[in-house]
């Protein structure tokens, strides 16, 4: 059957057929009619107007009670196509939308890519996995050319592109920075006034920006309202947390940052992350701040990178696999 050249009068024609023999053939020849009416996009309420010629023509003299259930049907198809275009319409804009977030979590994660610096003084771990498409978290690594290693950690209060976009503007801002001859606060002072001038009033950044210089041994710090991150002590084999005020970037731009420094022994470590980690959930409940710390415990003999992904598989576990927040855990080992 040629669906192409298919009109009122053959379909009338196929429902006498099948009414009079019912056989199979021509239940095959009706589902080649619903293809061309699906490739025609003919409205369900042209199906039913056609479907009711049909009766009446076989049936001339059909009762009225189903005559009107017919024009009942009509009048329902009438209201479902209308709604059956929308969903479509609000189906592609889906879609459209799904692909464009789709290409700029690629452009970010192309964008704000830092690779781990090679150093002989530490044993650098870092995972970082969104709990969505767009990742609200971000770390950044420097290496200066006296051997410094600088490591920026930070939560952006705000999620999607917006958070990317605002990702993108504080990576270029930091590779202007001189890092390596720049505080701590030195930086976030200076990326505060970047973002309080550029980003929206709605939006805020954390941050815990810290520099390791091996030529004293020393780790210099600084916080920006973020998770505060935690020292551990392989002598006494015991987490202390690094205590670091500043407010958050974007409020204020006269803010100021204070400098905190930690002298590091053979093996020891420091334990960066978001709140994501700190803010793993059980079910519904949030889990305690000594239980993070006795799973990295568990895992912090380990290689770095091995550590944090051991700690990141147990609390993926934990949740499911499903996770809430976006997850970003770096670990610092002093190796020498």
């Amino acid at each position: 059957m040629d669906t192409k050249s298919l009109n009122a009068q053959d379909y009338i024609d196929l429902v006498k057929a099948y009414v009079e023999t019912q056989d199979e053939k021509t239940l095959y020849d009706a589902e080649q009619i619903a293809k061309s009416f699906i490739k025609n996009n003919i409205l369900p309420e042209e199906i039913v107007n056609l479907h009711i010629q049909a009766l009446l023509e076989i049936y001339p003299d059909l009762k009225d009670d189903i005559q009107a259930s017919m024009k009942f049907l009509l009048e329902a198809m009438i209201m479902y196509g209308l709604a059956h275009q929308e969903y479509q319409q609000l189906r592609e804009k889906q879609l459209e939308i799904k692909s464009e977030i789709l290409v700029a979590a690629r452009m970010q994660q192309m964008l704000l890519q830092s690779d781990i610096p090679k150093t002989e003084a530490l044993d650098i771990g870092v995972i970082s996995v969104p709990a969505n498409q767009m990742n609200g978290d971000y770390h950044h690594f420097v290496k200066g050319k006296d051997g410094s290693i600088g490591i920026a950690i930070a939560d952006i209060i705000g999620k999607g592109i917006p958070a990317a976009l605002s990702m993108s503007m504080i990576k270029y801002a930091m590779d202007s920075f001189p890092e390596n001859l720049m505080s701590t606060d030195t930086i976030l002072a200076s990326l505060n006034r970047v973002v309080e001038r550029n980003v929206d009033p709605s939006m805020f950044i954390t941050m815990f920006y810290a520099q390791y210089k091996p030529n004293t041994g020393k780790l210099y710090y600084s916080s920006a309202g973020h998770e505060p991150g935690f020292y551990y002590n392989s002598h006494s084999n015991n987490f202390e947390e690094l205590e670091a005020k500043g407010l958050v970037l974007g409020v204020n731009p006269d803010t100021t940052y204070m400098q905190y420094e930690l002298k590091l022994e053979k093996d020891d470590s420091i334990i960066l992350l978001t709140d994501g980690v700190t803010e793993c959930r059980r079910e519904e409940q949030f889990i305690e701040r000594e239980e993070v710390l006795e799973v990295i415990k568990h895992y912090i003999h380990l290689p770095a990178q091995e550590a944090v992904n051991q700690v990141y598989r147990h609390f993926e576990r934990l949740q499911n696999f499903q996770l809430r927040d976006d997850f970003t855990l770096v670990i610092l080992k002093k190796i020498v």
